[in-house]
């Protein structure tokens, strides 16, 4: 039973080609690496091609279309991640968490598509940068790294048929609800008190990933390969989808980490009064403010 996606399927009765509602490499939109390169290739030359056409220009405010583009994130991600947990918590309820990771059943038609859905939610992510770079704001390198990387990473998963992927998509989409909702918030002028946690909730979630990908992984390779080693048994996916997703997973937690450290560790200039060979603020070590969940590591205004 899936009364959400019953309920949409009947009040939207859309009738997709067969090609977007499942998974064929080649036939799916952006499903071979001969699409998606050259596709996230554009990206990065738009982006740094319109930082250099802006330059001498005054920035774009661009509010009320910021606002519907994040509006459009936060609700789309909340509603995705609403049919995800429909559809996988029944499952891993009934046979159990190791179950729920790893084996093939847990790749079923509607998580699949659920899953492109996703995918391609990564593709409307990348106007983020062009927002930034129409705006004048700075292009960080873990913003643009962030953003190419997990439209990449989400490719490699789909392709990879890696069961486990349900449990990163799902925090991660909980993040985005949060994260564009403070984007749109912030955009009309809200000032919002919890914007140094978004980057806290990024952290934690690679955390998790990290012991879900990395023990899912593990599991493949002892159940495949090093039988001596304790293990609860396999794990559904290709080696190298699990070994990009372990690689990459790694990567943002080191940088966002990094980042948060930088952000809201280190005084900012002149700012900082020393007592004690110490800087103090109210008790704090001054840091700008500007922390940003998901890879956004500019000042919101």
């Amino acid at each position: 039973m899936a009364p959400l996606a019953d309920f949409l399927l009947n009040v939207v009765p859309l009738s997709l080609p067969p090609y977007l509602t499942a998974y064929f490499p080649g036939t799916t939109p952006l499903s071979t690496a001969r699409e998606v390169f050259p596709v996230l290739a554009a990206y990065l030359v738009i982006i740094f091609g319109t930082r250099e056409f802006m330059k001498n220009r005054p920035p774009f405010q661009l509010r009320y279309l910021f606002q519907l583009h994040n509006i459009i994130l936060s609700t789309g991600s909340a509603l995705l991640l609403a049919l995800i947990i429909e559809e996988a918590a029944p499952m891993v309820w009934k046979n159990g968490l190791f179950w729920g990771m790893c084996d093939e059943q847990m790749w079923t038609s509607r998580l699949e598509f659920y899953y492109i859905i996703n995918y391609y939610f990564k593709y409307l992510e990348l106007l983020d940068t062009i927002f930034l770079a129409l705006k004048k704001k700075p292009l960080a390198f873990l913003h643009v790294y962030h953003h190419s990387a997990t439209a990449l990473l989400c490719f490699t998963q789909l392709n990879g048929k890696t069961s486990v992927q349900w449990i990163p998509i799902s925090i991660n989409l909980s993040v985005h609800v949060l994260m564009y909702y403070y984007y749109y918030a912030t955009a009309g002028g809200a000032k919002i008190w919890w914007k140094k946690y978004l980057t806290t909730m990024q952290i934690v979630q690679f955390i998790v990933d990290l012991f879900a990908v990395y023990f899912a992984t593990y599991s493949y390779y002892t159940a495949t390969y090093f039988r001596g080693f304790p293990s609860l048994g396999s794990c559904a996916g290709t080696e190298s989808a699990a070994l990009f997703g372990c690689g990459i997973l790694s990567s943002y937690l080191v940088l966002f980490i990094q980042f948060y450290v930088q952000t809201y560790k280190k005084p900012a200039k002149g700012k900082a009064p020393v007592s004690n060979g110490k800087a103090l603020a109210n008790g704090k070590a001054l840091a700008n403010g500007n922390g940003v969940a998901n890879g956004h590591a500019h000042k919101v205004q």
